[in-house]
């Protein structure tokens, strides 16, 4: 028998003054049964949720390792220079990011978080909701981000053609709903190639490119 999640509060520990610190956000989640975190790892999951909240700073990212990478079903981000300009970038392309649930079902190495996020796009003004499957790559001591996963619907595209996640990501980025059955053929095509995932490299490269992170925490305090 099933039972709901149970609030774990983040700051009802030794790990609160390191959440203060860095800034957190995030402060309680729901964790489901027997799901138990400790202090590094409670803060390491209110950066996450941070992030994917659309709520960047450097300070939080000082959680991530410099060689870190990021990858979802449209980047694949290695390196502090690239991730950090795929977080910043939400902002950008959003106008309103809401976390609608968000649940810790597994502690270990990954931490595994179920998560459901409304987006806004920004101009068209289109709602997408996001469901995805998060998970956590910890470093041995468990005191750095190595790897972070978005599945959508639990996958990450290789080169394995995938019809929901298809249709996902046109949802996301193409407002003329209509033309999803022409678009269909011409990307199930790349699909079965590797073209797909050098999308995502590129995608990777190029962000960082077009987003401005700031250069330092004292620049962005006064951005702010």
């Amino acid at each position: 028998m099933s039972r709901s999640p149970s609030s774990a509060n983040l700051s009802s520990n030794s790990s609160e003054l390191r959440l203060e610190e860095c800034g957190i956000e995030s402060m309680a989640v729901d964790t489901a049964p027997d799901v138990f975190l400790t202090p590094q790892k409670k803060l390491i999951v209110g950066c996450i949720l941070d992030l994917f909240k659309g709520r960047p700073t450097l300070e939080k990212l000082k959680l991530w390792a410099d060689d870190a990478i990021f990858n979802d079903p449209l980047t694949l981000a290695t390196g502090r220079k690239q991730y950090q300009a795929q977080w910043y970038g939400l902002k950008v392309f959003f106008s309103e990011i809401e976390q609608l649930q968000s649940v810790i079902i597994s502690s270990g190495n990954p931490i595994i978080i179920n998560m459901k996020t409304r987006y806004k796009i920004k101009l068209i003004g289109m709602d997408q909701i996001i469901s995805s499957q998060v998970k956590i790559f910890m470093s041995v001591s468990n005191s750095k981000i190595i790897r972070v996963d978005d599945q959508w619907c639990g996958k990450i595209p290789d080169e394995i053609f995938d019809l929901q996640r298809i249709s996902q990501f046109f949802s996301l980025c193409w407002w003329l709903r209509t033309a999803n059955t022409i678009c269909f053929y011409f990307f199930s095509l790349i699909w079965w190639t590797r073209i797909w995932k050098l999308f995502r490299i590129l995608n990777g490269t190029v962000v960082p490119i077009l987003v401005s992170v700031p250069e330092s925490i004292d620049d962005e305090a006064k951005e702010e």
